[in-house]
């Protein structure tokens, strides 16, 4: 008795452990499948019969809306370059899909035929679904011989397409293609991996979707286990959803028949966990909604029983919730809700780990934090005294009443303390500035606020030193306050007051702070080319090189050369004109021309120069020997 409890608890756990627990975070959306719908429409009025196939599979009430499509299609099958037996099979296949009136050509329905040899699986596989598509009865027979034809292909072409379209041959044979499912595991075996998240084969998205598709409907009919581990199924979806933005129809039908196939067996498929929206959840309503769907964006079945979430904060790793079960959105049964109000969370990244059943997903958001000003000081004063500074407070988002006055010989200080309105801490931002606008001009200038020891930010400008950034240009400006930060919510502008200021006509001398000023344009100059040598120097090296070509004339006059012996032919003198005019190019070369030009000129001289050498030295050997 103890010995079959322990069998029993063995099996359950190696039946959870089977279970699988893969979830992935995106899926075919609701747009993505308008989209390609769309492709699949604009399929219809394609001049390829492929497309037009493709798009007809997947348009409702086609006969209705595209009755013209048949001698159109019967029009573009005659003019297809594409193979007798593919465009054949989409011919019969549209005709069909429309219920066309006419029929089709007895000399396509001969062609189309199961009681030949075939050479590839690919030929096999359209001419067996015509067959299918006409109603014509295939024997057992007929489908033994398939068997014994489809074997000796695999056998000699083991390709992904060739194993492909034998799979999708094999599933409509049913048992009778068990042999041709022993090529699966192998096929699987040789999918390349890509940055270690994805699986694909050589080819992109057809191949792979040809072989997945294969696959599962050859497992299916010989009602054998899915032929991919819960990891490879996960790197394959994947790969099919990097693939979503396909743009031809036959991409967009195989994309989609693979995900319906693969969401098909629940024990591999992974489902979609993610979160709604772009992550970032309000502070004034911090709502954490989960969509769990499968891979085509319809609900997971069966149904989740329950869903919970842990969220834990990124930087301190404390719990915010535990296992905090999420509720039903009751309009939509795959929306889920979390509010953390009860929770008071404060600004910062969080990890939100969810539990749907058996599957897991952890997932990052960002609790947007809302900022508020708790007091800003502003006053112009003397630069070398501080305690002579007049500081007036405004309250946010009041404009100070007067306008402020400042010369070259004051400073204008501002100061102002940014709280967290949730905790009431003082806050660091990413973004705090102080722009000041020449009311008259329009011009302006941006400065930064840096944070005080006491976490205050603090703008302290020396009008005089500041002059050269303003251009020396005397007169009424705005100022504001700018606060942003990517985890607020309410980042803000805030016109602070009104400042005339003063400058002196000259420049006063630069203090210690750097001075952002325009820098000269960064132009690019080649490398100044090096001094040549003298013309003198020049010329005696032109004549030295020249002195043995000299000697050369010299030495044939006192030798005498013999040149009546010359054959006045086409290929000699064709030759020595040839070789002439490439003397000639290498001085033209040294005069004017360079590497490139010269070589452009070289090369037609010298195959010229050398078919008639060639045919001159034949000729001078022939008459040798004779």
């Amino acid at each position: 008795m103890l010995n079959l409890g322990l069998f029993v608890v063995f099996c359950l756990s190696c039946f959870v452990l089977t279970e699988s627990t893969k979830t992935i975070d995106s899926h075919l959306s609701s747009a993505d499948l308008q989209r390609l719908n769309s492709v699949f429409t604009e399929a219809l009025s394609s001049s390829d019969i492929q497309s037009i196939y493709y798009g007809a599979l997947h348009i409702k009430d086609l006969q209705k809306k595209h009755a013209d499509l048949c001698p159109i299609v019967t029009k573009i099958h005659k003019e297809s370059k594409m193979n007798d037996f593919e465009k054949n099979f989409y011919l019969v296949n549209i005709y069909k899909k429309i219920a066309c009136p006419t029929p089709i050509h007895e000399s396509i329905q001969t062609a189309i035929s199961l009681k030949k040899e075939f050479s590839n699986s690919q030929e096999m596989y359209f001419n067996y679904q015509s067959t299918k598509a006409l109603g014509f009865q295939i024997t057992d027979d007929t489908k033994a011989d398939l068997v014994k034809n489809l074997q000796a292909i695999v056998r000699k072409d083991d390709s992904f397409a060739s194993l492909g379209y034998a799979f999708h041959v094999a599933a409509e044979l049913g048992t009778r293609g068990e042999p041709i499912a022993e090529w699966i595991e192998g096929a699987f075996a040789q999918a390349d991996e890509v940055n270690g998240k994805m699986l694909q084969f050589e080819g992109g998205l057809s191949v792979t979707a040809l072989v997945l598709n294969g696959a599962f409907k050859l497992t299916t009919a010989l009602k054998k286990p899915a032929p991919l581990t819960e990891e490879q199924t996960y790197k394959f979806v994947t790969y099919l959803l990097s693939r979503r933005e396909v743009q031809i129809a036959k991409g967009a039908h195989v994309l989609i028949e693979a995900l319906t196939l693969i969401s098909a067996d629940k024990k591999i498929s992974p489902i979609c966990v993610q979160i709604v929206g772009n992550g970032q959840i309000q502070p004034d309503s911090p709502l954490i909604i989960v969509k769990i769907v499968d891979l085509l964006g319809n609900p997971v079945s069966p149904a989740v029983s329950s869903v919970s979430a842990t969220v834990t904060a990124k930087q301190s790793s404390t719990a915010l919730v535990t296992k905090q079960a999420l509720t039903s959105k009751s309009s939509d049964k795959t929306v889920f809700e979390l509010s953390l109000s009860a929770a008071k969370p404060v600004r910062g990244a969080y990890t939100v780990q969810i539990f749907a059943d058996q599957y897991q997903q952890t997932v990052e958001i960002k609790i947007l934090g809302k900022v508020k000003v708790k007091a800003l000081e502003i006053g112009v004063g003397e630069v070398d005294s501080t305690s002579s500074f007049k500081k007036q407070t405004i309250d946010y988002p009041n404009k100070l009443s007067e306008e402020l006055n400042a010369d070259a010989q004051q400073k204008v200080l501002l100061r102002v303390t940014l709280i967290d309105e949730t905790t009431g801490s003082p806050m660091t931002v990413h973004q705090a500035f102080i722009r000041l606008e020449n009311k008259k001009s329009g011009e302006e200038i941006i400065f930064v606020a840096e944070q005080d020891t006491s976490k205050a930010y603090k703008f302290d400008m020396d009008v005089g030193a500041r002059g050269v950034d303003f251009g020396h240009i005397s007169g009424l400006y705005s100022m504001e306050l700018i606060v942003g930060d990517a985890s607020l919510s309410n980042s803000f502008k805030w016109y602070v007051a009104d400042i005339q200021l003063k400058f002196s006509s000259q420049p006063k001398a630069v203090s210690n702070t750097p001075i952002r000023t325009l820098r000269p344009e960064i132009i690019h100059q080649f490398r100044e080319p090096e001094k040549r040598p003298a013309r003198l120097v020049s010329d005696l090296f032109t004549g030295l090189c020249i002195v043995p070509l000299v000697v050369l004339f010299i030495l044939w006059s006192k030798l005498k050369v013999n040149v009546s012996d010359f054959p006045f032919t086409l290929s000699a003198l064709g030759f020595h004109l040839g070789f002439g005019a490439i003397l000639l190019l290498f001085c033209v070369f040294f005069w004017k021309l360079n590497m490139f030009e010269t070589i452009r000129y070289l090369l037609p001289l010298a195959l010229v120069t050398f078919f008639f050498g060639n045919r001159l030295l034949r000729s001078i050997a022939a008459r040798k020997s004779s």
